[in-house]
């Protein structure tokens, strides 16, 4: 369940990455999506085999529109994937769980400044005062001071940090604001997820938790030793563990490139990177690429459960799941209404992701922090 690109090596990726950093997409045009699905349909069977993962499913998003599909492999052993096949997407649950919290707050449903605690204080910090500090925001941000989970922290939750000072991934956060929003609510939160989310948007395959309706479908990780079992759960998971299929993902993207359902403020506010996580001395050894006389800018954070880049003025929204055997990504660029879901059902997932990720959006700097 560690998901979101580690800052470190998101920092180091950048290092690494900076060959030649000029705009790219601004000087050769965009791929059409023909030519694009051409290109990864040819490569997607190689890809599989060099790396050893069963089964690979993409949706490319242009124009602000699901314009193609394409999907290879097996998804269990002789068992073709297609595009109906259910994948473990991890912790790309963690933006279906801030959309519905976003979406509740622009209807005045919740406010995403005020306290949690009136409504849930998790009994390990209930004698620590910093619980009065966590709000919705902060948990969306991963500015909970929560390790990832409590499990690194002996099996106890414990604030690492004041909440609201530093940035630290933590699906422990995102269970605090989902447990907020239920007890606020008086409604399991799956079931908040589907009345706000999932059946506006037209999501009829995805679900929280295990269905019956899975059967035949799923995507079975495949880690150093094969197949394994799929993880399935019977309750509603706020970080992990979500079922879905590729076109029902993409189809979540545009809603959310789209700003569906939101209020205009709260739109803008999910797409502000809370911290800048680059260093200074990062960026200097990165611009340094820069052809002479040209501006170079890059900056990456946390907004509203995304991550936020900001590559010489154009905004790249991204996130990633990875569980053992299941590995997943999305991402889309607001203002050229284009993007990318690719799931993935095994161990070298990454790998193939980065590869896919450099054909459809061939930025070399963004390219790089994906590989890493």
């Amino acid at each position: 369940m560690q998901t979101l690109r580690r800052l470190s090596l998101v920092i180091l990726g950048f290092a690494a990455g900076f060959t030649h950093c000029a705009p790219l997409l601004a000087q050769h045009p965009q791929p059409t999506p023909a030519v694009l699905r051409t290109k990864v349909v040819q490569n997607l069977p190689q890809w599989l085999k060099q790396y050893n993962v069963p089964s690979v499913s993409v949706a490319y998003i242009a124009n602000g529109k699901l314009v193609w599909t394409a999907v290879a492999g097996e998804q269990s052993p002789g068992v073709p994937a297609n595009d109906k096949t259910l994948y473990n997407i991890a912790s790309l649950t963690k933006p279906i769980v801030a959309e519905t919290i976003l979406r509740m707050a622009s209807q005045g449903k919740l406010q995403l400044d005020e306290p949690i605690y009136p409504y849930w204080v998790d009994p390990d910090v209930k004698e620590n005062p910093w619980n009065k500090l966590l709000t919705p925001r902060l948990c969306l941000s991963h500015q909970t001071g929560f390790a990832n989970w409590r499990r690194m922290t002996n099996n106890v939750l414990t604030f690492n940090f004041q909440p609201g000072t530093q940035t630290h991934y933590s699906g422990e956060g995102y269970f605090y604001a989902a447990r907020f929003a239920q007890n606020k609510m008086q409604e399991p939160f799956d079931q908040l997820a589907q009345q706000y989310v999932l059946g506006p948007i037209g999501m009829k395959d995805t679900s929280f938790t295990t269905q019956e309706w899975f059967s035949g479908r799923l995507a079975e990780p495949y880690g150093k030793d094969g197949f394994m079992k799929p993880q399935l759960t019977s309750t509603w998971n706020a970080a992990d563990l979500v079922h879905t299929t590729v076109t029902d993902y993409a189809h979540f993207v545009i809603s959310v490139m789209n700003k569906e359902a939101l209020s205009p403020d709260i739109a803008a506010q999910r797409l502000v990177i809370t911290r800048d996580w680059v260093p200074d001395d990062a960026r200097k050894q990165v611009c340094a690429y820069e052809p002479p006389g040209t501006a170079c800018h890059i900056s990456a954070g946390m907004g509203l459960g995304w991550q936020i880049i900001v590559h010489n003025g154009v905004t790249i929204v991204d996130h990633s799941g990875s569980d053992d055997g299941a590995h997943t990504y999305a991402f889309f660029v607001p203002s050229r209404h284009l993007g990318a879901v690719i799931f993935t059902n095994g161990e070298n997932g990454p790998k193939v992701i980065a590869e896919i990720v450099r054909v459809l959006y061939p930025d070399p700097v963004y390219g790089e922090t994906v590989s890493h």
